[in-house]
């Protein structure tokens, strides 16, 4: 009886997304020089010489601008992001595909072994979900580095 009265509260899961722009007025990101201004207009330049953070542009078929998802804030060396995260986010989107972004406090814009495998592990992901992962950008006031233009995606 017990379980019975159980399985009655169980939790509802619902999707839901809430687009704040029409689909038609979506900016549309076309390179990394576009993803990485869409991304600046976003990134706490406060910050951005500090900590490490990680976020991806969310973009549905036509490349147009669903969202920005901030997914982690570390230290100076590096932050960690939670797979699950990443394609749960993407998934209640409805995203397409996605552009992957992080900064270096240092300034060094060369990709390290972690963000490569990083890289890899979020492709690999994508594959299964049917989710392009267009890009890996790594950031600066002063710049960036693109996955995709180094032949790394």
């Amino acid at each position: 009886m017990e379980q019975e009265n159980a399985l009655l509260e169980v939790s509802e899961i619902q999707l839901v997304y809430r687009p704040k722009v029409k689909a038609s007025e979506r900016m549309r990101v076309n390179d990394a020089k576009e993803a990485y201004g869409v991304l600046m207009k976003s990134w706490d330049m406060d910050s951005i010489e500090i900590i490490e953070q990680f976020k991806m542009i969310l973009l549905n078929t036509g490349n147009r601008v669903l969202g920005i998802s901030h997914l982690s804030t570390g230290g100076r060396t590096g932050t960690l992001v939670d797979l699950k995260v990443v394609f749960g986010i993407a998934l209640k989107a409805g995203a397409c595909s996605l552009i992957l972004a992080h900064n270096h406090p240092s300034g060094n814009l060369t990709p390290s072994e972690p963000d490569k495998r990083l890289t890899e592990q979020i492709v690999r992901g994508g594959k299964c979900l049917g989710i392009a992962i267009l890009d890996h950008l790594i950031i600066s006031p002063e710049g960036f580095s693109s996955f995709a233009e180094m032949g790394l995606i």
